[in-house]
């Protein structure tokens, strides 16, 4: 049976759709969905084939797009997505991670809410709020964020979160207790003597791999690895062009191939290091990297790729892809090896995610 590729662009304009067959040489685009509200980042679940976006803004207040057809046709709902009277508001959705059944969501203010009924309705789980550091916890450039929301596909009680500019946290109990997981990660903008702090650290980035417990966490003070589920990080940026920089992206089956896109600095302009594209891939875990230019600018490109804007597909040669803050989208059908623009002229992307089926789809509806 053929295989249909969908790359999902969450945008600042709503949501986008790519789609293609296994050879991923032509792509229909269409779009913009979500009556083109304000989309941190839009995921389906492989299962059902159901598309989830999450997003919000100061205008329309947060909610959690739906749609069951690939993208034809969208709902929403907001329905329990609050925190207690008292708190400050919900702004916005900037995760949603559709594991086993139920839909977890990070939102701004940093929280972490869940439903069990498909995005009809949510539940906070207030034991994230209820960790001793909350009250010390400070935004990072882009708000109090919970961006990176990594559920274990083995047991769904496991959940490892990411918060800017608080650091990793961990649940073994589906998110009634959590504990700081950043021994090892600097954060390099604390006086002399505090850059390793218990909590604190600005994370950017979080990544599980494939069948493992390892982790990745792009940071915005270096690339780290962690072998033990996050409880210790070891630094693996030597042979990196910097050590700042957004998303990361696993391979979907090789936890040793990580795909980065570093950028040249964070107070330097936040684009391609010497304006000329890569991508850098790492096959052995962190020990050694490579640049993949091959079909990328080499002059004048100064874009950025935002924290949740790289991704993999499921495909026997995995495809990657990464979305711009320029809105041009870049694919690569042979891991990184070479790679072609299949979008132009897009909204800022701020998220890419994938999904692979096995019948014709939904097509350009």
């Amino acid at each position: 049976m053929s295989k249909r590729v969908y790359v999902l662009l969450g945008t600042r304009k709503g949501v986008f759709i790519l789609e293609s067959d296994e050879a991923r040489r032509d792509w229909d685009l269409r779009g913009p969905y979500c009556e083109t509200w304000p989309i941190q980042h839009a995921a389906a679940d492989p299962r059902t084939r159901v598309i989830y976006a999450g997003g919000g803004s100061e205008w329309f207040g947060p909610a959690v797009w739906k749609s069951t057809d690939l993208g034809r046709t969208w709902s929403h709902s907001r329905e329990g997505l609050a925190y207690e009277p008292g708190a400050t508001p919900v702004k916005t959705v900037w995760s949603v991670a559709p594991r086993g059944g139920s839909l977890y969501v990070g939102v701004e203010p940093a929280g972490l809410f869940r439903s069990d009924d498909e995005g009809a309705t949510f539940q906070h789980l207030t034991g994230l709020q209820a960790h001793p550091s909350r009250s010390a916890w400070n935004p990072g450039g882009a708000g109090l964020i919970l961006h990176s929301l990594v559920v274990d596909p083995a047991d769904e009680r496991k959940i490892w979160i990411g918060v800017s500019a608080a650091g990793v946290f961990h649940t073994a109990d589906g998110g009634a207790h959590w504990e700081a997981r950043n021994k090892g990660t600097r954060a390099d903008y604390m006086p002399e003597g505090q850059n390793y702090p218990e909590f604190g650290q600005c994370v950017h980035c979080l990544v599980q791999a494939p069948g493992s417990e390892r982790l990745y966490q792009q940071n915005h003070c270096g690339m780290y690895r962690s072998d033990d589920e996050g409880r210790t990080w070891r630094s693996i940026e030597e042979g990196l062009p910097s050590s700042f920089g957004f998303p990361a992206a696993v391979h979907p089956r090789d936890p040793d191939t990580l795909y980065l896109l570093p950028l040249n600095g964070d107070v330097k302009g936040r684009f391609m290091p010497d304006a000329k594209a890569a991508v850098w891939r790492t096959r052995d875990g962190g020990d050694t990297w490579e640049a993949l230019r091959e079909g990328l600018p080499q002059r004048s490109a100064f874009f950025g790729v935002l924290r949740q804007a790289l991704a993999t597909d499921t495909l026997d040669r995995a495809g990657v892809y990464f979305g711009t803050s320029s809105g041009s989208v870049y694919a690569s059908a042979d891991e990184g090896d070479s790679w072609t623009c299949i979008a132009q002229n897009l909204p800022t992307i701020s998220s890419v995610e994938t999904l692979v089926t096995d019948d014709a789809g939904a097509g350009a509806g």
